[in-house]
């Protein structure tokens, strides 16, 4: 059964979930305020509903709000950038890190659809994000090994993506035209 939420606009149809997909933005400055509880476990069950190989659900996702080991990631990230004093996580009071199975073959697609799913729905519920990269690098050094070890994290698992979380503290990110040449229909 067709579900009967779309508008007709002109010429395109619109309902909440595409207006999100167009409007999220990354956003690079936060407020030190933590996310809401009820924010963070809805945006977490949307990452478990993103679509996997055969339904495999070969990702995994590693919540971390306490600022020590933020710091601890947020320096890792930084070596691996080559800008040891910067902060890659922007100031964010949560880290999600999306790991995934390497022994499943779609790791990697499966893993990149569920770092999409959890910042869509942050951007639903009102909490901002941005995708941060190097968690491949990270959990294949000496110390991301040892990381997962003291979380009891057990596996073959690649780093996806570090997805930060909070409350935005600047202007909200304008949206940029889309390329002309994004397209082709054949």
């Amino acid at each position: 059964m067709r579900r009967k939420f779309l508008n007709i606009w002109g010429d395109k149809m619109e309902n909440s979930v595409l207006k999100a997909l167009k409007e999220r933005r990354s956003v690079r400055s936060y407020k030190a305020e933590q996310i809401k509880s009820g924010e963070l476990d809805a945006i977490l069950e949307a990452g478990t509903y993103a679509a996997t190989g055969m339904n495999r659900q070969s990702p995994i996702i590693v919540v971390v709000q306490d600022k020590e080991t933020i710091e601890t990631l947020r320096r890792m990230n930084a070596e691996i950038m080559g800008t040891p004093e910067k902060d890659p996580f922007y100031g964010a009071p949560t880290v999600l890190i999306v790991l995934a199975d390497r022994n499943i073959r779609t790791y990697l697609e499966d893993g990149s659809l569920v770092m999409g799913n959890l910042m869509n729905a942050a951007y639903a519920v009102g909490v901002d994000s941005c995708w941060i990269h190097r968690a491949k690098e990270e959990f294949e050094s000496e110390e991301g090994k040892a990381l997962l070890a003291k979380w009891g994290i057990e596996g073959d698992y690649a780093g996806i993506g570090h997805l930060i979380l909070g409350y935005r503290d600047c202007e909200y990110p304008e949206t940029r035209a889309r390329k002309d040449n994004y397209i082709y229909k054949v």
